[in-house]
């Protein structure tokens, strides 16, 4: 992981030097403070996802670029094979699993998530993105909370939301959960 959140800050500090930005205009454009941003280049700290689509919005790349360091090539459709998307521990408990990654200039972003379960954990992160997203839990189970409520979602069940509401998640059980989520706006 360390390593994916170094290439993933070298990323994000060629895109600034590429733009001609200060560290300051593109902590500003993610909602960071400088000093927390600048260590995400110097890949000592993380990003969230959101975080890095607010990035890619409003620069004009995509978030797999940042991520991933591809390009999207498929302009009239793009497939995924199980287990193949492109993927990306964010932290030592989330894996994300894009599903869109080849398609150019796709207006959701799409992904399988899974995460470990923390049975000491007692505080949630919580983030908010623009735009509106779905998830659909495949395996386990998962709290979502959502501005000030706590919904529990099973194998199975499903949540379409105001992501511009603070929202977090935390797995269920002693199992990981695995998840289909999608974000558009």
């Amino acid at each position: 992981m360390d390593e994916q959140l170094k290439q993933i800050g070298e990323r994000l500090k060629g895109l600034r030097d590429a733009l001609d930005l200060t560290a300051q205009e593109v902590a500003d454009a993610c909602g960071l403070n400088v000093e927390k941003y600048e260590k995400v280049e110097q890949g000592e700290e993380d990003i969230t996802i959101s975080k890095l689509m607010k990035i890619a919005h409003k620069y004009g790349v995509s978030a797999e670029e940042l991520m991933f360091a591809e390009a999207p090539r498929m302009k009239s459709y793009f497939v995924v094979r199980k287990g193949q998307g492109m993927s990306v521990e964010r932290t030592k408990a989330y894996k994300y699993q894009s599903l869109v990654s080849g398609y150019v200039n796709h207006k959701a972003d799409v992904f399988i998530v899974t995460v470990e379960p923390k049975p000491e954990a007692h505080t949630v992160y919580k983030n908010n993105h623009a735009g509106q997203e779905f998830n659909l839990v495949l395996e386990g189970a998962m709290d979502i909370y959502l501005d000030g409520k706590t919904i529990r979602l099973n194998e199975g069940d499903s949540i379409y939301f105001d992501s511009s509401k603070p929202h977090g998640m935390l797995a269920v059980g002693d199992k990981a959960v695995r998840f289909l989520a999608a974000t558009i706006g």
